[in-house]
């Protein structure tokens, strides 16, 4: 996700504020996504009210609440799956 310079606005934005006040002020700035952009205002409005202490809680909402297209390949997991003798049942000597 690239912010477009929405962290530098957030940074002078006064805290504590609300949900609301942040997309009165900014809601119609993008970030980049990896399929796209989205608006920050759609984004925090899926979350609702919501108070935010500093910058920070408000760039963690929006990490966490943008849509399917900021995810890149979904569903893709570079993790290999778990063999037989790691979760599944210990092996029998006959």
């Amino acid at each position: 996700m690239r912010l477009n310079g929405v962290d530098d606005r957030l940074e002078r934005h006064q805290y504590p504020t609300t949900a609301e006040k942040i997309i009165a002020a900014h809601g119609n700035a993008t970030v980049e996504l990896a399929n796209g952009s989205e608006r920050i205002g759609d984004v925090l409005e899926r979350f609702g009210d919501q108070t935010f202490e500093d910058p920070e809680d408000v760039l963690t909402t929006l990490r966490a609440g943008v849509c399917h297209r900021g995810v890149g390949r979904r569903f893709y997991s570079d993790r290999d799956p778990t063999t037989d003798a790691e979760y599944g049942p210990s092996p029998v000597s006959f």
